[in-house]
């Protein structure tokens, strides 16, 4: 009899989660367009004028999409600057075809392969948090794509014990995960979703609406649940696999971070990372927390204008 509950149960959260989805992807919809990668699909926003020199990459981490990056960032820097805007594998409107496919080598493949498609052929590109993983894996496996990075609060060291959260490891067991995903994730979510937003920014308050106009519901879909626990639980493999080969980047690099970041503090990755890199610089921001795009967005922004205007002697000496 039990068992009879609970599979009635299990049927009846489906059911919501079913419904959730619907009426989430009825209130968010794609803004830019899908290419056609190996893979997947990316969901791209271009904007911003195509001919002001080196395009902008952003690129946006755990839990979130696109918007993350455009809110603070995109939409002031497409004032002056070609600006494309990329949701991760598996985010926001991306699609990926397989959950494993979730290490930053793959990921930058496919970007690779996207920025190809729109005729890019190099850029700046701008991360923040997990994708820090992305920007070396960018820079070291397609380095004519990559002109410069700008990191922000950057994932990219090891670090001690596992760092993942007890649902997206139980998200990553098969049977279960997907199960869980399909049943649990959407009702159980929804509630945490602010809460947990607001703890990524402390010390400094979320903005206002940040939630809704960051569309982070869209996480709360199976399919999305399921690729960020992938993208969470592989991370720290990922990172051993590349850290040995950051003395080999050769762009211009600017890293910022805040001091008071406990999810990915500054000791372990960013100060590490800059002595590793060359041509790495750290800009290190007193009592900031982990969204720096937030917390210091003028700050970010004159960063990468610098960078801009150190590449543009390159750019124009190297176009007849």
């Amino acid at each position: 009899m039990i068992g009879v509950w609970v599979a009635v149960a299990l049927v009846v959260l489906a059911l919501i989660t079913w419904i959730g989805v619907a009426v989430i992807e009825r209130i968010y919809r794609p803004a830019g367009r899908l290419i056609e990668v190996a893979g997947g699909r990316l969901h791209v926003v271009d904007i911003g004028p195509h001919d002001a020199g080196l395009p902008l990459v952003l690129v946006h981490g755990a839990s979130s999409n696109l918007q993350s990056m455009r809110l603070p960032l995109g939409d002031r820097l497409a004032r002056r600057h070609r600006v494309i805007l990329i949701d991760r594998p598996g985010h926001g409107f991306s699609v990926r075809e397989r959950l494993d496919d979730a290490t930053p080598v793959i990921h930058a493949a496919m970007i690779d392969e996207a920025l190809g498609k729109l005729g890019i052929t190099r850029a700046i590109f701008v991360v923040h948090s997990l994708a820090g993983t992305l920007g070396p894996a960018m820079a070291l496996n397609h380095p004519d794509r990559v002109a410069g990075l700008v990191m922000l609060a950057p994932v990219t060291h090891p670090w001690r014990g596992s760092g993942v959260a007890w649902h997206d490891t139980l998200a990553t067991v098969p049977v279960v995960g997907p199960l869980f995903a399909r049943t649990m994730a959407l009702p159980a979510g929804l509630p945490v979703l602010e809460p947990g937003a607001r703890s990524a920014f402390e010390p400094q308050a979320m903005p206002a609406r940040y939630v809704g106009e960051a569309a982070l519901a869209l996480l709360l879909r199976p399919s999305e649940f399921l690729a960020n626990a992938h993208d969470r639980v592989t991370l720290k493999a990922s990172v051993i696999a590349q850290v040995g080969r950051y003395s080999e980047i050769a762009v211009p690099t600017t890293v910022i971070a805040g001091d008071a970041d406990t999810i990915v503090p500054i000791n372990v990755h960013a100060r590490a990372f800059v002595a590793a890199v060359p041509h790495a610089q750290l800009v290190e921001l007193a009592g900031v927390g982990h969204m720096v795009q937030n917390a210091a967005p003028d700050l970010v922004i004159e960063a990468v204008e610098a960078m801009v205007a150190e590449l543009a002697p390159v750019r124009q000496f190297a176009e007849p």
